[in-house]
Order: C-alpha cells, then sequence, then structure tokens
C-alpha cells in the first residue's frame, strides 16, 4: 500500500519537532507560489483564479501521491506558454469552445498520458530530451513569454499572428503605450530585482504585487488608464467537465505538455533533494502528476507540473516533508476564500512583470556559450531547438526539441568512435593513438583497434568503413580488435565481421579479436564469426594477442 500511496510511509514516521519547520517552509513557499500561479494563468490566457486552483488541487493530489519531500507543485512558465499555445488554436479554430472546458479537456489528457506512461513503463522517455536541446528550447520559450507579455506592460492591445507579426506590431503601438502603465511595470522589476538582491529569503513575488494593489487602490489607477485584473469570482473551484468532441484536436499538445511537465517534475524533484533523502522514484511521479493533472482538470486548474524555484524555496526554508506543500496549498485556499476583492485590484502590468521577471532566466547566454566550448554540434542543435519554437511556435517548437534530441542520440550511436591504439613505452597498456603523444610505439605489421559502443545494424557498416580505411592507410598482416570497449553485438554486426573477415583474408590481413565482454563472447561463439575465428584467432586480454603476435613474429 505504501508504494501506491507514498504519504503513508512519511506521515507514520513523523516527528513533532519537523512541523515547525515545515509550516514555515510552507508559508514561505506560498508568498511566491500564490503571485507566480497567478501570473502564469495570465500566460495561459486563463482568468487569474485558474492559477490558484492550479496552486490548490494538483498540490493534494501530489502531497498523498509524490515521492520527493521537497518538490513544490503548481504551474511553470513553459507549461503555461505550452497551454496557452493549445488553448489559442482551439479558440480559433472554434470561436464558441468555452476555454475553462478546453483547459479541463487538455488536463485530463495530459493526465492520463502521464498514467499511461507509468503502466507502460515509459518513464525513461523524459531522458532522451538532451540539455543542449532543452536548453535552447527554453530560451525559446523565454523569449516567446517576453513577447506575449509586453502589450501588458506597455498598457496596449495587438492582435497575435505569430513571434515576428507581435513584435512588429508591438513596435508599431508604442507611441499609443500608457506612461501609468509603464511605471507600474518598472516599479515591479525594481521590488523584484532589489528583493532577489539584498533580501533573497524575502518572498519577493508576494511584495511586488502587494505593492501594486496598493498603489491600484491609493492611486486610483484604473482611472488613469491602467488595465486591472478585475473581478475574481471567490470560493472554492466549481466543478469543469470536459468535453469530449476536443480530444482530436487537444492530444497532440497534451503529449508535449505531459513530456515537459514530466520532464520538469523529474529534475526539480532530483535536484532539491535534501541531504539523507532518497531521490525521486520516476515511475510513482508520473503517477503523481498524472492523477494531480487529471483531477485539477475537473477543478477548473490548468496543467501542472514540480516547479524549480518554489522547490528551491521549500528546500531553503527547511521543509521536512510534504506537510509543508499542504501547508502551502492550504494558505491558496484561504487566498481564494477571502482576499479575492483585493487580488481584483492587482494591475495586469504588475503580473506581467512578475512573469517576465522569472521567465528570462530561461534564456542563459551563458550555458549556450558553454555548450558551444564543449560541441559545437550540439551548439547547433541547442540553436535549433530555439529557433524552433520561435519560428514555428511552441507547440511545434517541442517537436521540435523531441526530434532533434533524438536525432542528436542517433547520430551518437551510429557513428560509434573506432580507435587506433598504440602501446605506451615502458608498459604493457595499449592506449588510444594521438598526436599529443608520438612516443606511443606502434608493432610492425599489427593494427589495434578498439570500437566503441553496441554494435548493431543501424552503425555496422560504419565500424566497418572505418576498420577499413585504417586496413588500408596502416597495411598490417594482423588486425586485432579490442573489445572491451563494445558491450555486445547484435546479429547484422555479426554478419559484418564475418564479410569483413573474408574480405581482409583476401588481402592477407587475419582479424583477431581479444577482450570480448562476457556478452560479447557468448554471442560471437554462437555464430557463424566464432565458427570462423576459432579459439586461435580469439584471446581474453590484448596483451595476450600482443605476445601471441610477438611469438609468431619471432618464429
Amino acid at each position: 500500500m505504501n508504494s501506491f500511496i507514498p504519504s503513508l510511509t512519511w506521515l507514520r514516521s513523523y516527528q513533532g519537532p519537523w512541523l515547525k519547520a515545515d509550516v514555515a517552509a510552507g508559508l514561505t513557499a506560498a508568498a511566491i507560489v500564490i503571485p507566480k500561479a497567478m501570473a502564469y494563468a495570465t500566460i495561459a490566457g486563463l482568468p487569474v483564479q485558474v492559477g490558484l486552483y492550479t496552486a490548490f488541487v494538483p498540490m493534494i493530489i501530489y502531497v498523498l501521491l509524490g515521492t520527493s519531500n521537497t518538490l513544490s507543485v503548481s504551474s511553470t512558465t513553459t507549461i503555461a506558454i505550452l497551454t496557452g499555445a493549445a488553448l489559442g488554436e482551439i479558440a480559433q479554430a472554434q470561436p464558441g469552445t468555452s476555454l475553462m472546458t478546453a483547459t479541463a479537456t487538455l488536463g485530463i489528457l495530459v493526465g492520463a498520458i502521464l498514467i499511461a506512461a507509468r503502466v507502460l513503463r515509459l518513464g525513461f522517455v523524459a531522458n532522451f530530451i538532451s540539455d543542449p536541446v532543452l536548453t535552447g528550447f527554453k530560451a525559446g520559450i523565454g523569449l516567446v513569454i517576453v513577447v506575449d507579455q509586453l502589450p501588458k506592460l506597455l498598457g496596449v492591445k495587438i492582435h497575435k499572428e505569430g513571434f515576428f507579426h507581435d513584435v512588429a506590431a508591438i513596435f508599431a503601438k508604442l507611441p499609443d503605450a500608457s506612461t501609468p502603465t509603464i511605471a507600474i511595470a518598472v516599479a515591479t522589476f525594481v521590488i523584484i530585482i532589489v528583493f532577489e538582491k539584498f533580501v533573497p529569503r524575502a518572498p519577493a513575488p508576494l511584495v511586488a504585487v502587494g505593492g501594486g494593489v496598493a498603489a491600484s487602490i491609493l492611486l486610483a489607477l484604473e482611472s488613469r488608464g491602467v488595465s486591472l485584473v478585475g473581478a475574481i469570482p471567490g470560493g472554492l473551484p466549481a466543478l469543469t467537465l470536459p468535453d469530449q468532441s476536443l480530444v482530436l484536436q487537444l492530444w497532440p499538445a497534451a503529449l508535449g505538455i505531459a513530456l515537459m511537465s514530466f520532464t520538469e517534475t523529474i529534475a526539480a524533484g532530483r535536484a532539491f533533494v535534501r541531504k539523507g533523502d532518497r531521490r525521486p522514484d520516476a515511475g510513482q511521479e508520473l503517477v503523481a502528476t498524472g492523477a494531480g493533472n487529471a483531477v485539477g482538470a475537473f477543478f477548473g486548474a490548468m496543467p501542472s507540473g514540480g516547479g524549480t524555484s518554489q522547490s528551491n524555496v521549500n528546500l531553503v526554508a527547511g521543509a521536512r516533508t510534504q506537510a509543508a506543500q499542504f501547508v502551502t496549498a492550504l494558505t491558496t485556499l484561504a487566498t481564494m476564500l477571502f482576499l479575492a476583492p483585493v487580488m481584483a485590484a492587482i494591475p495586469n502590468a504588475t503580473l506581467a512583470a512578475v512573469v517576465i521577471a522569472y521567465s528570462v532566466g530561461l534564456i542563459s547566454p551563458a550555458d549556450i556559450a558553454a555548450i558551444r566550448r564543449v560541441r559545437t554540434l550540439e551548439f547547433r542543435w541547442a540553436i535549433a531547438a530555439f529557433a524552433g519554437v520561435v519560428l514555428l511556435g511552441t507547440l511545434k517548437g517541442i517537436l521540435v526539441a523531441v526530434v532533434l534530441s533524438m536525432a542528436s542520440l542517433l547520430m551518437l550511436a551510429n557513428n560509434p568512435a573506432v580507435r587506433i591504439l598504440a602501446r605506451v613505452p615502458g608498459t604493457k597498456g595499449w592506449r588510444p593513438r594521438t598526436d599529443e603523444h608520438p612516443e606511443y610505439e606502434a608493432l610492425p605489421g599489427l593494427l589495434v583497434m578498439r570500437p566503441e559502443g553496441r554494435i548493431y545494424f543501424g552503425n555496422a557498416s560504419v565500424v566497418g568503413e572505418k576498420l577499413n580505411a585504417a586496413v588500408v592507410a596502416e597495411k598490417p598482416t594482423v588486425l586485432l580488435i579490442d573489445g572491451s570497449a563494445v558491450p555486445g553485438f547484435e546479429y547484422t554486426a555479426l554478419n559484418m565481421f564475418v564479410d569483413g573477415d573474408a574480405r581482409l583474408h583476401e588481402q592477407g590481413v587475419e582479424m583477431w579479436l581479444a577482450e570480448l565482454n562476457p556478452e560479447g563472447l557468448d554471442l560471437v561463439r554462437r555464430s557463424a564469426l566464432g565458427e570462423r575465428l576459432g579459439e586461435a584467432r580469439m584471446f581474453r586480454t590484448v596483451e595476450e594477442a600482443v605476445d601471441a603476435y610477438l611469438k609468431r613474429r619471432a618464429a
């Protein structure tokens, strides 16, 4: 039972002294989560109260089913922008559709996909988005969010039709910008920057939103042309039912959101682990986030996942268990029940500034520069993912990110390194031959090569071509293949070696194998390659093979 409901484990071992730390952490996180959740709702084009629902229901579900003691679950900038893109397509295709109905349908689909992924044991799929591609994707998301929120900062309205059109429209509207609105936005940025720099433990978003409310009331900002959030329904969220007719249109977006939700959740959960705590279980995290999305959808929540900034606050504030997130959820509930009239006075420019302030961090030139320093190819993948989001939109951009990651993985797997080895002088050790070590020795007539990685139908011909090219260049009498870095062979690869041995024999070259791993050795012995080579041309170690070659040459 504990494996299905992990909360039973920490509840049974809960200690009284932990309560004070959990309450303090929960209240501190709430001060960050609540303003940001409302701001994220505006990114998705939804009423701000949807952000509160998202910071309540999915949190409660995660408290029961999650495996991280410090992870805080609501929504994130990436999920919000993907949700907004999906809802925008629905609004364009079916203008009369209720956004809340569409959100409920999307959330249930996301939840169903995550739970199905757990049933099918697909948690490993999240690992297929490489860090460089994810870096480029998030940078694109960050830029799109900034452009999306700029009209609210300026107090202008534009018809959104795409990134470059929106940028042009914003420039065209600059003469119509509202000075009071810009002043409110600038003041919000100043508060966040000052508090983040000089008072990092203070809830900067809460202070900024509180300042915006105070200015709105005291300075009658609405009468000065500053747009406000407006009336917010108080009380508990109403039951919202999905619409089956939207499933076919929304499932591709739901698939992308589910992937990003799980990726961000497991990344945040693993990043913010208290010393001594166990790492989150990927399979159970799929269940927790899936159930949170599915149940939350019925109560007006938008798609959700684990957030890094709020989880970090939880950890730094001393959270011991998920009781801290329960406190955050209860604080959100209190906000829904008692503070709705106050939140109506929040300037939209304030929320837009909060969104931008915590989204620009997605754009990390330093990380992109670091990728370029290490590997140019992966830098190109990052730029391509960035361009995919900007040029094609966020939903197609995530497809670009996944395809690029898979293409990168296939390229690496299908082009394994095949190194020529040379002997370190004065030893029996063999190392890759490089220009940096011209003193490494080669034995006349013996070519030692080491393929690296599993050899299968996708890369067998590439490995064969590299081996053959080296043989042509070096003109050995014996090609010794060091199999220590090859986990195993696929049937096609074994046939490639059989054909290669036949061609080498015609050229007067023998092929030997040495230091095969147990799996590889077993496969070779049971194949035609093993029959062809026999025990005479297979050696336990490279050293034994070299000794055999030296004895033959001496004879």
